[in-house]
């Protein structure tokens, strides 16, 4: 059993998005959550989010929560969405050392995951995809969790 926590600022854009993504691909013994450095509890997915996964049939129930150690605890794999993120992430849990990766770098790339909170939906489609497809990328490493 795997247990992925993607992690990025509110956790109302990226992470919900990235948890919604992973979710619909309904994989046998894998949980995801997600969470944000410095999100306020129980706030909503934007709606721009809630448009381009809709867009693409994928469901979503989300309310927001904030990065803790209970969090990090349960987690096998934290990805965030920016180096920034990993950093805040590693400064406020040194344990999360060894399984805190970026979402690309954990995929094998480089990069950021772009924040699209506040532009139009637009740039939210483009976030979708470059999660879609970074999230493609790790299917097979978070099932076998190497």
């Amino acid at each position: 059993m795997a247990n992925v926590l993607f992690v990025c600022t509110g956790n109302t854009c990226r992470s919900p998005m990235a948890e919604a993504i992973l979710k619909s691909r309904s994989i046998p013994d894998l949980e995801v959550k997600s969470a944000g450095v410095y999100a306020a509890d129980g706030s909503k997915a934007s709606e721009n989010t809630k448009s381009v996964l809709e867009e693409n049939g994928i469901p979503l129930q989300h309310q927001s929560s904030s990065l803790g150690e209970e969090l990090i605890d349960w987690a096998t794999y934290i990805l965030t969405m920016t180096a920034g993120h990993k950093n805040t992430v590693l400064s406020m849990f040194p344990g999360a050392e060894g399984k805190t990766f970026t979402l690309k770098e954990f995929a094998g790339a480089s990069g950021d995951i772009i924040d699209p909170y506040g532009g139009p939906v637009e740039i939210y489609r483009s976030t979708f995809k470059d999660l879609t497809e970074a999230i493609e990328q790790i299917l097979d490493r978070v099932k076998r969790q190497d």
